[in-house]
């Protein structure tokens, strides 16, 4: 079983026996609310007390559709982001840093694995949205990009999930106005939703998702 470490909704809200799929995710960061966080900034609440590991459970909200919808900033650091059936929203940064003895690609492999065991706890995903990147700062990290996506599609077709790219200039400007924003402005755009993602990675995937809600057909 891989470790976790997990942020998750208010113990009061959570019952005393979440599911033992739970616990085989590793180091899955959530922001778990009682409803989806509208657009314009309005409050929404977030819990995050401390001392709990596993998936959290998600609380029901009442006010969704039933569409599941997760979104992906691909890299070795990716960020994610899942609206389950029930209307709750998970998000977090995982790492597939290549390990020392490792092939070059099995992180890709652990990837696929990860996909699934998010598949399987969250009682299925409907529709896939990631990051489209035409331009990388560098050549490792254009062969990461490609080997994710190609991973990412083809579990997608798989399992006969829709999947979809949005370009990075047209999330950023949906996000904040601006199509060349920075890291942090992205970071603070979620943040002022509600969110408190622990990078940009998360960052860039929670405003995908927003994206995909308002722009995506999710609805």
């Amino acid at each position: 079983m891989i470790s976790t470490a997990i942020s998750v909704g208010s113990s009061a809200n959570l019952p005393t026996d979440a599911s033992n799929c739970f616990f085989s995710i590793c180091n899955l960061v959530f922001v778990v609310g009682n409803s989806l966080p509208p657009s314009g900034g309005e409050k929404h609440f977030v819990f995050s007390p401390p001392n709990r590991r596993g998936l959290p459970w998600l609380k029901q909200s009442g006010n969704h559709s039933g569409v599941s919808i997760m979104t992906l900033d691909l890299g070795t650091q990716t960020g994610w982001a899942l609206l389950s059936r029930d209307g709750s929203i998970a998000s977090g940064s995982e790492s597939f840093k290549p390990g020392r003895f490792e092939g070059g690609g099995m992180r890709y492999l652990r990837f696929k694995r990860w996909l699934t065991e998010v598949k399987q706890c969250a009682g299925g995903i409907d529709t896939v949205f990631m990051e489209e990147v035409r331009r990388h700062a560098g050549v490792d990290a254009a062969h990461a990009y490609g080997g994710f996506l190609a991973t990412l599609t083809a579990w997608c077709e798989h399992h006969n999930i829709p999947y979809q790219g949005v370009p990075v200039g047209t999330i950023k400007k949906h996000a904040t106005g601006k199509g060349n924003a920075s890291k942090d402005e992205m970071i603070a755009s979620v943040q002022f939703r509600g969110y408190a993602p622990v990078d940009d990675n998360e960052a860039d995937a929670l405003a995908l998702l927003h994206w995909a809600l308002e722009h995506g057909g999710a609805r």
